[in-house]
Formats: C-alpha cells, structure tokens, sequence
C-alpha cells in the first residue's frame, strides 16, 4: 500500500490461516525523491494531460461496453451465456524501449464488466513487456492457430493502421515468428484526411491516379527501422504526418505522395517476406488494408509468383481477425494457457497475458 503522503509503499506479510488476520513481517520501502517529485506534480489538480487520459479511459470502456451489449441484442443472445469479453482497448502510446519499457491502452475493464455483466478479460500487452517482450504483435499466436498449413509455408499481413506479418512455417513444431513491418494505413488515411477531408482512400482510388515519386519513396525507406533486425514492433509514435513532412521538399503534389505512401507500404511489406519468409507460397491478407484494392494489387505485384489471398477464403472476413484473436487470447487467459509467442515479441517466456475481471 502507498498512500496520500508519498512517502513510500508499506508492505505486510500476513497470515489468514486462523479467525484472526495476523500480521507475520513488515516492510516500509521509501520513495526516492524522483520518483516523489514526479507523484507530486503528476497529482497535481492543473495536470491537464492526466484528467483527459483519465476521462478517456471511463469513456471508452462505456462505449466497449454499448458495443457489446448492442452486438449480442442484433444476435439475440443473453449476456449470461456469455463466456468472457475480450477487451484490447485503445492503445495511445507505445513504448517498448528503454529503462521503463511501457505500452498504454485505454479502455477501463472494470467499466466493460459492470455495464455488461460479462467476465472482462483485458490489459494483454503489458504482461509480455513485464517479460522482456515487445508486448507485441500479439496476434501470431492466433493465426498459428487458425491458419498454419502442414504442406507449406504460409504468410499472413495484417494490414491495420500499422502492417505486421506472421511466418506459419510448414513444420508445426518450428518457431513462428512475427513483427510490425511498419506503416500500414496510418499515413494513407492520414495524409488522405488532410488533403481530402476523408478518413481513407477508399479502394486506394486517390493514390492509384497519382505518380510514384522515385526520390521521396527512397527518402522513406530509409528509415532505420525497416532495416532493424526482429523482433521489433511500431506505433504512431514514429510513424505519423509529422515524421513523412520532414521527408518532404515542399512542392510535390498530394495525389503523387499518396501514391508514394501506398508504395512504401506494400514494398516494405513485401521486402520483410521477401527477408524472412522466402520460401512462402501463399500470403493471407487481413486487416483495412485487405479492402483497398489499388493497395493489394501492389502487394501482389512485389510477391509475385506467390498467391495473394484474403483470409475471408478461410473463413474469417478481413476485419474480424483481429478481433477474434482478441476472443481468442481472453480465451486463453481463462484457461492459464500463455498467449504470447517469445519468438515473436522477444519475451524471456511465455506467460499468461492480461487480467480478469470477474462478475
């Protein structure tokens, strides 16, 4: 316990084997001054950031929570048949690196469990970090349970706001591995609400009309992260409009850099399968991106002769991996079984991820 008064956690050992709670050893761990200077000022009622982020959290776990009970009133099924809700919540910075390695979604599962009456199962990332992992992409253990094939070698590309890839080598029994490649859709629909007041490309129409720009598109992928060895993941926190303005002369044309951006993403993609998975005959496509055309006809046209596919052949819709793989790891919790994979994310181990938030 840690109180009002910053002045360090207080930690009891206690015995309830008999009526009575015995205390059996005690402990008193003072906070650095550092650590309480920053307390103090992060508690500060003029913190702005802190009470929005706060607010956030409530807001989006009421609108989960209407999600839910809106999807199971259209299919007609009660809230107490219900096993468990997955929650991943919504991640606002992403930080995997340095002293204090952190990941942030907001989301509250307390909020989400009392507004539906369901079992909550949320907070999956920060686990795998506690680990030495990246805490993501948490997704690969999932496609390697959905969509490994035993005769060959299968890819599959998540094309959300940043892309990632998983490697399903034919052998079940060798390492599956997986990481961010990079932008997906996020500077698409950026630059694309900036300069078109809509929030995507639809089909990838704007950007199939334009002109590739040679220069520019060097420009980017000399990034060092495309180069940076996995495991590895990314955020808005390095790709985002400011890190692509830095990148430009000024004077190119919108359309032409909307053509550049879908460029970069289908060549890095393709360059992180062409680097990892060389052997791979057919590449599942999932995620928003699966749904601009203009998008996968370059993707294709960097694997080729491979097959590219989206996973709705297999019976999961583009847009619904994700979330079922977030059903499906909530599942995994329940059950004590790990959900992360340390050849993907980079943890020590593979530990059982998130919290539970029991009705």
């Amino acid at each position: 316990m840690s109180g009002t008064s910053l002045d360090g956690v207080d930690a009891l050992l206690v015995d309830f084997s008999s009526s009575q709670p015995r205390a059996v050893s005690s402990h008193h761990q003072p906070y650095p001054t550092e650590i309480r200077a920053a307390l103090l000022e992060l508690s500060h009622a003029s913190h702005p950031e802190l009470h929005q982020l706060a607010q956030m959290d409530v807001q989006l776990g009421e609108l989960y929570a209407q999600a839910v009970n809106t999807l199971l009133d259209r299919a007609g099924i009660a809230a107490a048949t219900i096993q468990a809700i997955g929650s991943h919540g919504q991640t606002v910075r992403h930080h995997p690196h340095g002293p204090h390695p952190y990941t942030l979604q907001l989301g509250d599962p307390n909020v989400i469990a009392e507004r539906t009456g369901i079992t909550t199962v949320a907070d999956f990332r920060r686990r795998d970090i506690a680990a030495g992992g990246q805490g993501a992409p948490l997704v690969p253990a999932f496609h390697a349970a959905q969509f490994h094939h035993p005769g060959y070698m299968r890819v599959v590309v998540n094309l959300g706001g940043m892309a990632n890839i998983t490697v399903l080598p034919a052998n079940g029994n060798a390492p599956v591995i997986g990481f961010d490649t990079g932008p997906g859709n996020v500077l698409l629909d950026g630059w694309a609400q900036r300069h078109r007041g809509s929030t995507y490309d639809a089909d990838g129409a704007w950007a199939a009309a334009g002109t590739r720009l040679p220069a520019l598109l060097q420009r980017l992928l000399a990034e060092p992260y495309f180069t940076q060895a996995p495991p590895k993941s990314t955020g808005r926190e390095r790709f985002n409009l400011p890190w692509l303005e830095t990148r430009l002369e000024g004077a190119e044309d919108p359309q032409d850099v909307q053509a550049t951006l879908l460029e970069l993403t289908a060549l890095s993609v393709a360059q992180a399968i062409n680097g990892h998975a060389g052997a791979a005959q057919e590449v599942l496509v999932c995620g928003g991106g699966a749904y601009n055309r203009a998008l996968l006809q370059r993707l294709a046209h960097h694997l080729a002769p491979r097959t590219v596919l989206s996973t709705a052949r297999y019976g999961v819709e583009p847009q619904a991996v994700e979330a079922m793989a977030f059903a499906w790891l909530a599942q995994q919790t329940l059950h004590g079984k790990p959900g992360n994979l340390p050849t993907v994310t980079g943890a020590r181990r593979p530990v059982v991820l998130g919290g539970i938030y029991r009705i």
